[in-house]
């Protein structure tokens, strides 16, 4: 468990960034789309002023390892905490890799990364913010692997977006109970791939009668987009979900336990909502640069403001970047 500290007279401010995505050569001198990240990168930090950035994954594309390394220094230069989980195209080069990854990045001072058990993947650990002594908000870095295995209904094979492992499941348990016993009531969970949950949670919230690609991140808001029940969700769907593609169970456990209010994904570069099902908080972050495929109205960060009782507030920061684009 890694241990930071808060402020006793302020909120406990995290950014978090997700699916950076860039290739080694788009890392080069005057690319455009280095020029977006690095600029949204600044912006962010400049007007957010975070105590850590986290990242939920595909920070570039397995393999490509300047992509990876140049992330991690431009991380660095701000001299803030970081702490990433990877995502599917992270882990795309196999255990052997993502573990070397890893170790090159667990050289980087700031990264307060950990590899955690290699039965379970790799980067499956807690952060815990800590005020006077106490623990007040728990922070659960899941890995959410590449790909699995799934048979479907009529007996054909394919291999699916992964879910996580029951052996996770049983390991995200004792952390909450660890956590419950050092007085620490409510925690948050970051990944990249969603849990199943997020589609039921679209499919339960949203307006059948609204066009999804008709919401814009200004009218996003508008009560009428939203079911009886849901009217406080916000943000935007323009692509599907993509979880594993039948029931995993996870949300079961989550509110069996209790203490995750918040789950926070990435993966999705176009979905961006923020739907309360069933008492946890599903949430999309908000795509960081234009590294793979991007919508440019969609780009920017996810905003996650820590309190003595816990989170606060969580909400999308846009960046403008259209001065850029060629």
């Amino acid at each position: 468990m890694k241990i930071l500290k808060k402020n006793p007279n302020e909120d406990f401010v995290i950014l978090n960034l997700t699916d950076t995505q860039l290739t080694n050569a788009e890392w080069d001198e005057g690319c455009e789309k280095r020029k977006i990240l690095e600029y949204t990168v600044s912006k962010l930090i400049n007007e957010i002023d975070p105590d850590l950035i986290t990242l939920t994954g595909d920070l570039a594309w397995a393999g490509h390892d300047v992509a990876y390394d140049s992330l991690a220094e431009l991380l660095d230069s701000y001299n803030i905490p970081w702490a990433p989980v990877w995502g599917n195209h992270d882990n795309q080069g196999g255990a052997e890799k993502i573990d070397e990854l890893a170790d090159r990045y667990l050289k980087h001072p700031l990264c307060i990364y950990e590899k955690g058990d290699p039965k379970l993947g790799n980067g499956n650990y807690v952060i815990a913010i800590e005020e006077n002594g106490k623990i007040v908000e728990g922070i659960i870095m899941i890995d959410s692997h590449d790909r699995m295995p799934y048979t479907a209904e009529d007996g054909t094979t394919s291999n699916k977006w992964a879910k996580l492992l029951p052996e996770q499941l049983v390991w995200y348990k004792e952390q909450i109970e660890a956590l419950k016993k050092l007085g620490c009531n409510e925690t948050t969970v970051m990944m990249h791939i969603p849990i199943y949950a997020y589609r039921n949670a679209w499919a339960a919230a949203a307006n059948p009668n609204i066009d999804p690609k008709s919401v814009t991140p200004d009218t996003c808001t508008d009560p009428n987009n939203w079911n009886e029940g849901y009217k406080d969700s916000y943000g935007v769907k323009y692509e599907g979900v993509g979880s594993y593609p039948t029931e995993d169970g996870v949300l079961d456990v989550i509110r069996e336990m209790n203490s995750t209010k918040y789950i926070i994904s990435g993966h999705e570069h176009v979905n961006n909502y923020m739907i309360n099902y069933k008492g946890v908080k599903l949430i999309y972050s908000l795509k960081t640069g234009a590294g793979c495929y991007w919508n440019p109205i969609l780009n920017g960060g996810t905003v996650i403001r820590i309190s003595s009782d816990g989170v606060s507030d969580i909400h999308h920061h846009y960046v403008d970047v259209t001065s850029l684009l060629s």
